[in-house]
């Protein structure tokens, strides 16, 4: 058997699953060694066109990385997809929405307005937006389509496998390549390099009793950095996110709450729903409206619940009447 063939890409995304597949260090020589990089765009010089020049199903895996925010995204994930044997969800933008996915709480045009003309830093001719197509003497100029909602990579092509993240954790991602090498492959749709429990599970930090008069963000206090972070208040995902990012949790471990970019487990069929109803469980009140002072400290509810998961949540988008 030769070399397997690796495609590596981005849709909408901040580049950080790129840097987390540099971050595997001196075992990218191992990735190197098992497989040939047929598309990579981040570190080297590849083109579309010799993705269309490929024959389907040529590339044996791709990791693909971001949600899908344009036409231009989406295009390429319908590409890949017809080029590739084998497509992984790579990272939470792809596997959730990520961080793009928030934009789902505004309008397309509101989102335009904002960052064409409302926002502090921009000098820009009033009514001057991009435009899809523009005729100058060279020719016309083309603009990826700008999606009303932002979309789970498994929302436009089929996806076989989930390696969830914000980044994905450079050694579960040397452990996923291993298993593909190997050919040592759960079933197709299975969440790879996580486990099925809650974070909650393999947590260090101790637990007593979660009765909580007040939230807080972690700047606001000084907390205790072995007692559970929802007793003192703090908002943490763990009761509703995947565990298996690293043992125990890199950002608990730095002393910082979980944000929930693992995703659900597979009995939470939704993140922010269950955090929602995590939260309400400890709130030391029955008096309505001291507890609704306790929520009103919980600073952006939707963008701590749904942080890295609106897409592909019930929810999915706002609607406007």
């Amino acid at each position: 058997m030769g070399k397997l063939k690796f495609a590596i890409y981005g849709g909408a995304a901040c580049g950080g699953c790129d840097v987390a597949v540099v971050d595997t260090h001196e075992k990218l020589l191992d990735i190197a060694a098992a497989a040939d990089i047929l598309f990579w765009p981040v570190p080297m010089d590849f083109k579309y066109r010799d993705v269309e020049e490929m024959a389907d199903k040529n590339i044996d895996v791709c990791l693909f990385s971001g949600a899908v925010r344009n036409s231009e995204n989406e295009h390429i994930a319908q590409l890949l997809r017809a080029k590739s044997k084998v497509m992984v969800a790579f990272g939470a933008c792809a596997q959730l929405g990520g961080i793009p996915g928030l934009a789902n709480e505004k309008r397309r045009q509101d989102i335009l307005d904002f960052v064409y003309h409302g926002s502090p830093s921009t000098a820009s001719q009033k009514g001057v937006y991009p435009q899809e197509i523009t005729s100058v003497p060279e020719g016309k100029l083309k603009l990826p389509k700008f999606y009303d909602a932002v979309m789970t990579l498994a929302q436009v092509v089929e996806v076989d496998y989930y390696l969830p993240g914000c980044p994905p954790e450079s050694a579960r991602i040397l452990e996923v390549v291993q298993a593909i090498v190997t050919g040592n492959l759960p079933p197709k749709g299975a969440v790879v390099g996580a486990l099925d429990k809650a974070l909650c599970d393999s947590c260090p930090r101790k637990r007593e009793e979660k009765r909580v008069k007040v939230f807080y963000r972690p700047h606001e206090i000084l907390f205790d950095p072995e007692r559970c972070f929802l007793e003192q208040g703090l908002i943490c995902l763990g009761p509703a996110t995947r565990g298996g990012c690293s043992d125990p949790p890199r950002c608990i471990r730095s002393n910082m709450p979980c944000r929930g970019c693992y995703g659900p487990p597979p009995d939470i069929t939704d993140q922010g729903a269950k955090m929602l109803s995590a939260v309400g469980s400890i709130i030391d009140s029955q008096d309505p409206e001291e507890i609704e002072k306790i929520i009103d400290g919980i600073a952006d509810p939707l963008g701590t619940f749904y942080r890295f998961g609106l897409p592909a949540s019930a929810l999915r988008k706002k609607r406007f009447s």
